[in-house]
């Protein structure tokens, strides 16, 4: 059974930093590609980050290129989002997501599995 779960959300003023994690299990991780998304109320998921199954390429939502930087530890089975400079935007529910294709995508649907979650909320 595959299982992505989501660590390090939070309350944060603006201009400060977290790190969320997800730890996967049940899935051969280094074979996939790994996705962050977000969704905020009354909005739909929308793409962060992703990296491919080395780490060798990495994407990211205009929004978030500079702030934000999307990580792996393969031998930890573990992704990484490591968010700076945090704005009031970017307050919603974090998701991972693994890709069997491996290569890195921004679509919600071709990813496989999802993690359940974690809210980050940045006060102004």
């Amino acid at each position: 059974q595959v299982q992505l779960v989501e660590s390090g959300g939070g309350l944060v003023q603006a201009g400060g930093s977290l790190r969320l994690s997800c730890a996967a299990s049940g899935l051969t991780f280094s074979m996939y590609a790994m996705g962050w998304f977000r969704q905020a109320p009354g909005q739909e998921r929308e793409f962060v980050a992703a990296i491919n199954w080395s780490g060798s390429s990495t994407y990211y939502a205009d929004s978030v290129k500079g702030r934000f930087t999307i990580s792996r530890d393969n031998a930890k089975n573990t992704v990484y989002l490591q968010m700076n400079s945090l704005k009031p935007e970017d307050t919603a529910v974090y998701y991972c997501a693994a890709d069997r294709r491996a290569y890195g995508s921004r679509l919600t649907y071709e990813y496989d599995y999802w993690g359940q979650g974690t809210q980050v909320t940045v006060s102004s």
